[in-house]
């Protein structure tokens, strides 16, 4: 089998495991640990699967079987685990460094505006300046 059918192969079984979750290619991501523009640029073709994608699934998946994601052999699901403590806790991590992130983007995004709404303001001053000389 030649690499490029391996490839396409994987990548055709990682997309019909992200379908079989239900989840959202950003919901997917956050669960992986990876980033979302990432994932789309992988699953549009816009950039090939890495090695950090399958392994990134692989982990944050105990119930996926790895045999199947990459030779295509047995069943996609090796067990239905219930979920453990330690899968609650990661995502638990993964939330509250979500809810970091949107903390600090809003503080960047209300710092910002309160530049434009200052240099509007000098802005507006000059003009008047400029209309008065």
């Amino acid at each position: 089998m030649e690499e490029k059918d391996l490839k396409n192969e994987v990548f055709d079984r990682l997309v019909r495991f992200k379908d079989s979750t239900g989840m959202s290619l950003n919901g997917f991501s956050a669960i992986i640990g990876m980033d979302q523009s990432t994932l789309h640029y992988q699953f549009h073709g816009k950039r090939a699967l890495s090695l950090d994608t399958i392994l990134n699934t692989i982990s944050a998946y105990n119930e996926l079987s790895a045999e199947w994601l990459l030779r295509g052999h047995g069943d996609m699901i090796i067990s239905a685990p219930e979920p453990v403590a330690n899968d609650v806790q990661k995502a638990e991590v993964r939330i509250e460094a979500l809810i970091d992130t949107i903390t600090l983007l809003q503080e960047t995004i209300k710092t910002k505006n309160a530049t434009i709404d200052a240099l509007q303001s000098e802005l507006t001053q000059y003009k008047n300046k400029s209309k008065k000389a």
